[in-house]
């Protein structure tokens, strides 16, 4: 008989994740305490690092995390944990180029539910070209905020345009735009 692999529920977040964000996984390492997933992004290489504890994920996670993305000469790492995040670390790794996914983070994919529209970053060349149709600037345009749910699904920043694609049934397809804030 197979054995049965039974996953936490942080690795089944990173999973979520890398599909939507559109990550291709190279390799899984197991650490200490931690479980990470070495992954080619559009932008390059990063890791998804999984602390599967229901504890607070402190400075010592963060550096264990920053010494592992310069040995691997990685740009990006995310952190996935059910965790809380103290005040120190969140400093941290936002100076390290971390991105922290909060714990209310679904582990499954959002956009499967029939209310939720289809999120997509605009390429900057679609963006200049959406800010030149209409003569606006990026901050004139409606705003969504990087705590939003889709907005963390698809790893959008503040700065970014969103184009948000919605089924009507007047229309066919009505599609929005969001300039992505912090918040």
């Amino acid at each position: 008989m197979g054995e049965k692999v039974t996953k936490s529920l942080e690795e089944k977040k990173a999973k979520v994740l890398m599909k939507l964000r559109g990550y291709k996984q190279l390799k899984k390492k197991e650490y200490k305490n931690a479980i990470g997933y070495f992954v080619k992004t559009q932008q390059g290489k990063a890791i998804v690092y999984c602390i599967p504890s229901q504890g607070t994920v402190g400075v010592a996670f963060i550096n264990q995390l920053i010494k592992t993305m310069q040995e691997e000469e990685l740009e990006r790492g995310v952190v996935v944990t059910s965790g809380r995040y103290t005040q120190a670390a969140k400093k941290k790794a936002r100076k390290g180029g971390i991105e922290l996914i909060p714990r209310i983070f679904p582990a499954f994919n959002i956009f499967d539910h029939e209310l939720v529209p289809k999120h997509e970053i605009l390429p900057p060349d679609e963006r200049e070209k959406l800010l030149a149709k209409y003569r606006v600037q990026p901050y004139q345009l409606p705003r969504i905020r990087t705590s939003d749910p889709a907005v963390k699904a698809i790893g959008a920043v503040a700065g970014d345009v969103v184009k948000i694609i919605r089924d009507s049934v007047t229309a066919g397809e009505y599609i929005a735009y969001r300039y992505v804030v912090d918040g």
